[in-house]
């Protein structure tokens, strides 16, 4: 992976993230991939607990956000991207975000891992 392959993919999980339905996560993650939403937490396994996820965690494909993203680092199948995310109405939100990514030869994450920080008296 480059910088420029890992950019692109960023770009497509925002595209899906914006996107009605779960269909586009096959086109992002291996069909047995792991997803972290913190260090700590539950990890997801697979596509449809992936999806079983995506669709709890957002309010649908008018949810009102921006989401900014650099690359950071990449070193070979791994890409590292600071992400900030703001939310706007009905409940304003902003938080910044570390991803962690693995990607296989065919360009779909087989890891992923966000560690997630808000502004202080702001939890997600």
């Amino acid at each position: 992976m480059n910088r420029d392959e890992f950019s692109d993919w960023i770009a497509a999980y925002e595209r899906a993230w914006r996107t009605a339905g779960t269909a586009m996560l096959a086109e992002l993650f291996a069909v047995d991939s792991t997803y972290s939403n913190d260090p700590y937490g539950e990890t997801h396994r697979g596509l449809e607990a992936i999806a079983v996820l995506w669709e709890r965690e957002r309010a649908g494909p008018d949810e009102a956000f921006e989401m900014g993203a650099e690359v950071l680092a990449v070193e070979g199948d791994t890409g590292v991207a600071r992400v900030e995310v703001r939310y706007g109405d009905p409940k304003p939100a902003e938080y910044r975000d570390l991803w962690i990514v693995r990607l296989d030869d065919q360009g779909r994450c087989v890891a992923f891992e966000e560690w997630p920080f808000w502004p202080p008296g702001q939890k997600g």
